[in-house]
């Protein structure tokens, strides 16, 4: 199965199929923020910190003591993060670009709505973007990262060889 994650092109356009269709919901969600006239996250957090007490709360402790005492206060700069974020998580994904990066950040964003006691279609996207991660660069194969990737390894075989020759 692995192997025909990472290997195959029957797997690259179904993994593209899956990409563009979280990059869909992404970019959708994000628009409607910007858009919306002034997405403020903070009655979001503040609500995520109700639901952590009671007998089955459904924000765990740890997570609304984040919420309450860095969330909270800096409540513009996640309402900030999160439009763009989703915004630009969707282009990327849509596009194939730095795939594996984007889907990563997409399920840090779905990760933390779930921990904020959202369920919505969080833990769909997670699941399908686990896909995505294991499959490595067979998902963004019929994407930018086709041209863009060479790049990037070159770049980054760069930044290794330099700090090797550093070291020594």
């Amino acid at each position: 199965m692995l192997n025909f994650l990472r290997n195959n092109k029957i797997a690259a356009g179904i993994l593209a199929v899956i990409r563009i269709y979280i990059g869909y919901q992404f970019i959708h969600a994000g628009y409607e923020k910007l858009t919306g006239g002034g997405f403020d996250a903070s009655g979001f957090l503040k609500g995520a910190i109700a639901n952590s007490t009671g007998e089955h709360p459904a924000v765990q402790g740890w997570w609304a003591a984040f919420l309450e005492h860095i969330a909270l206060p800096n409540a513009e700069l996640f309402s900030f993060l999160v439009q763009w974020g989703e915004v630009l998580v969707g282009i990327a994904l849509i596009l194939g670009l730095l795939t594996n990066f984007a889907t990563l950040m997409g399920m840090v964003m779905n990760f933390s709505f779930l921990f904020s006691g959202t369920v919505s279609t969080n833990g769909q996207m997670i699941l399908l973007a686990i896909f995505v991660i294991v499959a490595g660069a067979n998902a963004g194969k019929f994407g930018l990262d086709y041209y863009a990737m060479p790049y990037v390894r070159k770049f980054i075989g760069a930044k290794q060889h330099h700090n090797g020759k550093a070291a020594a």
